[in-house]
């Protein structure tokens, strides 16, 4: 009895990876062995990063608030403890936006916990 391989499904599971490898340079885009190894390391780093995003843009916040603060006068970490002692329920985000787009919100926010 000749031997049953199930080229479809083979197929099938090859041009899924060479679908997410389009747009590598060389080999990594159409050689299958290649471009999976390629496949798997991009998903790693896509799933780490999206925990790093995280941390990064925290740390923008910090420093947009820490150069919008220190124009009136403050330090950051003394900025956000009077924002919390004043209960001024603005997360890092929206201070941040504020302090870059909107300098007079920000500057009446300081005038306030002043």
């Amino acid at each position: 009895m000749p031997r049953s391989v199930n080229a479809v499904a083979a197929r099938a599971r090859r041009k899924k990876i060479l679908k997410q490898a389009k747009g590598y340079f060389g080999r990594r885009k159409n050689v299958h062995t290649v471009a999976k190894n390629a496949v798997e390391k991009g998903l790693t780093y896509a799933y780490r990063d999206r925990k790093n995003k995280k941390r990064t843009f925290r740390a923008l916040w910090i420093m947009r608030i820490n150069a919008g603060a220190r124009q009136y006068g403050m330090t950051y970490s003394q900025f956000m403890g009077k924002v919390k002692a004043n209960n001024i329920e603005l997360n890092r985000k929206v201070l941040a936006d504020l302090a870059m787009n909107n300098p007079e919100a920000f500057k009446a926010i300081v005038e306030k916990i002043k």
